[in-house]
């Protein structure tokens, strides 16, 4: 019976170490934001509303706990479920508020305090649109990650055929040689 796959944890501890900051980001932002005049309504900081909680909090917990477990397993399994939890968490982000409009249910996520146009953009970058976009991209790169690990793990070595063995055997012989 074949072994599960491993992943190689160097480029697994990258993605789940910025899911896990942008998960941060997107869960405290809201609260510190008001701070740097970069919030939606009520720009109160640390004020705490329900339509934080389901827009912005959730999907942020949920995004560290993906990150968590792509940055913790060391088997594929582990590491595609921690990086579809975050890409929900990301299609939350992005969608959330547009599903709000017609889901009232969640409360009223506010609008950008900033004043120009520039500014209410890269609010609602900043804080949903972008930021899930972020997080589904890194999520999907270690989805993609986790898929591949199979195919890394190469033929098993018990059913090598001869024309890989002389393959190699040749390859060995020519870099060995000496001039």
């Amino acid at each position: 019976m074949a072994a599960t796959p491993r992943i190689r944890k160097s480029r697994s501890i990258v993605l789940g170490v910025l899911l896990i900051l942008l998960g941060v980001w997107g869960g405290l932002a809201p609260f510190v934001g008001p701070y740097f005049h970069f919030a939606y309504t009520p720009d109160t900081p640390w004020h705490y509303t329900h339509a934080r909680l389901w827009l912005e909090v959730v999907p942020a917990a949920v995004a560290v706990v993906g990150g968590m477990l792509v940055l913790a397993s060391t088997g594929r399994l582990l590491a595609a479920a921690g990086a579809i939890l975050a890409v929900l968490a990301g299609g939350w982000f992005v969608v959330g508020t547009v599903v709000n409009a017609i889901w009232h249910r969640l409360g009223t996520p506010g609008v950008p305090v900033g004043t120009s146009p520039t500014r209410i953009v890269g609010e609602q970058l900043g804080l949903f649109t972008g930021l899930g976009l972020v997080i589904v991209l890194c999520a999907a790169l270690a989805l993609g990650r986790a898929a591949a690990t199979a195919s890394e793990t190469g033929p098993d070595p018990d059913t090598e055929t001869e024309a890989d063995m002389q393959s190699e055997a040749m390859a060995g012989t020519f870099w060995d040689e000496k001039p």
